[in-house]
């Protein structure tokens, strides 16, 4: 929270929004801590830090981004590449945290069963839609799907910013790919890597486990996967950041004076 203020004051004093959503970052970790046990289950600033992080990484990113991201989705390839990409890194996080499942587990129920329970996720308690069906129509395996409102606003705006660095991603290819040119991809490598960065971790939990055996690659798992684990608060923060970030970033780089001039009338 002091680096964000320090580092906002100094580089982008006339942004502010930065420095509120670092501060913000900082006080999504700190939270457990701030207040401990069983108080911060479902104390109001847990659910504002939540809420807020929406409202405040949709302003930045209308803010500084919304312009370029509007003339971006009138491309209907680059929109569709990056709805698709977006649907798919959802499902993805969902079933790699257990709230998706088709694999039968102990003590699964033997009938249809559709419960709301309170349940952790990111900070504080939220009710949960449980639906289990133990074999779905035609294909006879079990179906598990657990939803709740802190579920919809993590993993959604995870998606819609993974989602949205792939549209800018198409769009530039294509813009390229018009233009004749084959070069400059500098600003597509570092997105790809950013979003590999956010994604791979829990990827890689997950494989680990699989191969390894829950015993010895508990750690990677608590890490990445566990929401409980104070070391996926930061793991969760630092997607923000990243994604936000390379959002922010390629914007303002198609956006600077020296781009070639093949682009511009292209584009």
């Amino acid at each position: 929270m002091v680096a964000s203020f320090v580092v906002g004051w100094l580089r982008w004093p006339s942004r502010p929004r930065y420095t509120f959503l670092g501060i913000l970052m900082g006080l999504w970790i700190s939270y457990p801590y701030l207040l401990p046990g069983l108080a911060s289950d479902t104390h109001p600033l847990g659910y504002a830090i939540v809420l807020g992080t929406l409202i405040l990484v949709g302003y930045v990113v209308w803010k500084d981004a919304g312009s370029v991201i509007r003339a971006v989705m009138r491309d209907p390839v680059a929109r569709r590449f990056g709805i698709g990409v977006g649907v798919v890194l959802a499902l993805f996080f969902v079933s790699i945290t257990g709230y998706l499942s088709f694999f039968p587990e102990e003590g699964f129920p033997e009938e249809v069963t559709v419960v709301v329970l309170p349940a952790i996720y990111q900070l504080v308690s939220w009710p949960t839609l449980e639906i289990a069906i133990p074999h779905l129509p035609f294909i006879h395996i079990p179906f598990f799907l657990a939803l709740s409102p802190g579920q919809v606003i993590v993993v959604g705006m995870l998606s819609a910013l993974i989602g949205l660095n792939a549209a800018l991603i198409a769009r530039h290819w294509r813009v390229e790919e018009r233009a004749g040119m084959t070069e400059g991809t500098a600003g597509s490598a570092a997105i790809v890597g950013t979003c590999t960065c956010g994604c791979c971790g829990p990827l890689v939990a997950k494989i680990a486990v699989l191969a390894a055996g829950p015993s010895i690659a508990a750690p990677l798992y608590w890490v990445f996967v566990d929401s409980a684990s104070p070391l996926s608060a930061v793991f969760i923060v630092g997607s923000f950041v990243l994604f936000t970030g390379s959002l922010i970033y390629s914007v303002q780089a198609a956006r600077q004076p020296d781009q070639s001039a093949a682009i511009i009338p292209a584009d």
